[in-house]
């Protein structure tokens, strides 16, 4: 593995295990400035981050003016944010299309609150694609990362994904407490974890508080292969 290959692959790792960013938009009310606001976001089937913006937003008044954009992730856990990960993905906003029910799907998956803000205020999907990245792991490891090194499609159907999360979701909500035992702070005891999505890397895991990134021991391409990875992390969890 080269030198960016394995940065590119720390880099999604990061991404993967983020689940809000600093949405970086240009300023309309001050033109030519940037304005800054805090988005929760997931990834869609391509592995590009989808985020939902109120019409009455600034930032959403930004991005029909100029659709150019950055987020920026980072390990908000960290104890010194200069020495560790964080991620800014540069690109263009595009609006999601009203009929893209998968996309919206998963995002509301990860954020089940998110389906009453269309009680108060219109929403539309936003899609950022991106044009580069750039990737700081800590003092002195600095990266421009392309896109195709950086993003990662996923490889299951959105019904294989709702297959698998609706079989966990039904009937192991115990053993996905158990995946999140040992994680420090978590709500796992006195919440119902839920399964948000999966991917080739791991899966991510919903509770009241938060969304949870855990790891498969290696990448998967087949719903078997993840029943099989689901398996081996639960019995790890309880030895």
């Amino acid at each position: 593995m080269t030198q960016i290959e394995a940065t590119a692959r720390e880099a999604r790792r990061l991404l993967l295990a983020c689940y809000d960013g600093v949405l970086a938009t240009i300023s309309v009310a001050v033109p030519g400035y940037p304005f800054g606001s805090v988005v929760p976001f997931c990834l869609d089937r391509r592995g590009l981050p989808v985020i939902l913006i109120a019409d009455i937003a600034q930032h959403r008044k930004n991005v029909v003016a100029d659709s150019k954009v950055s987020l920026t992730v980072f390990d908000r856990g960290a104890d010194d944010l200069q020495t560790n990960g964080r991620l800014t993905l540069i690109g263009d906003a595009a609006r999601v299309a009203a009929d893209d029910v998968d996309t919206a799907a998963r995002y509301y998956r990860y954020f089940p609150e998110a389906r009453d803000y269309h009680l108060t205020h219109g929403f539309e999907f936003w899609r950022l694609h991106l044009v580069r990245s750039r990737y700081i792991g800590g003092f002195g490891a600095i990266h421009w990362i392309e896109p195709d090194r950086l993003l990662g499609p996923n490889p299951f159907s959105a019904a294989d994904e709702s297959a698998m999360i609706a079989h966990m979701n039904a009937d192991h909500v115990d053993t996905m407490r158990e995946y999140l035992a040992h994680m420090p702070g978590t709500d796992a005891a006195v919440s119902t974890p839920t399964l948000a999505g999966v991917d080739a890397d791991g899966i991510h895991l919903r509770t009241a508080r938060r969304v949870w990134r855990l790891e498969f021991p290696a990448r998967v391409s087949t719903p078997d292969a993840v029943r099989k990875a689901l398996v081996g992390m639960a019995r790890a969890a309880r030895a």
